[in-house]
């Protein structure tokens, strides 16, 4: 059907991009509200909201972990130690890079 309309030529696809743009500028204000949520949506956000909150005064740590996600977590952790060399793992790697002097002259041998 897509394909129909854009044959018919550039007007076409201009109004069909006004349209959906507009279509979905504003299902996204509509989706903003919160009394136009449905129950099962505003569950979903619910749950997401007080897992933040959970895991904000963990730390940021797991929210209600099972013993075997915690093994495999930890078993996880300690192949990655092992393969990439220890270190933090959930930190961000810093990289350090030397300055290039490239007014020195070079040796020449």
């Amino acid at each position: 059907m897509l394909q129909q309309v854009l044959r018919l030529g550039p007007q076409a696809h201009n109004t069909l991009c006004l349209v959906l743009r507009r279509n979905i500028a504003m299902s996204t204000v509509v989706m903003a509200n919160d009394k136009s949520m449905t129950p099962v949506q505003k569950l979903y956000l619910d749950k997401i909201k007080e897992y933040a909150k959970k895991s904000k005064a963990l730390g940021g740590k797991l929210v209600d972990p099972d013993p075997v996600i915690e093994k495999d977590l930890d078993t996880e952790a300690s192949r990655l130690n092992k393969l990439y060399g220890g270190g933090d793992l959930t930190q961000f790697p810093t990289f350090e890079f030397k300055e290039i002097d490239f007014d020195a002259p070079a040796d020449k041998k």
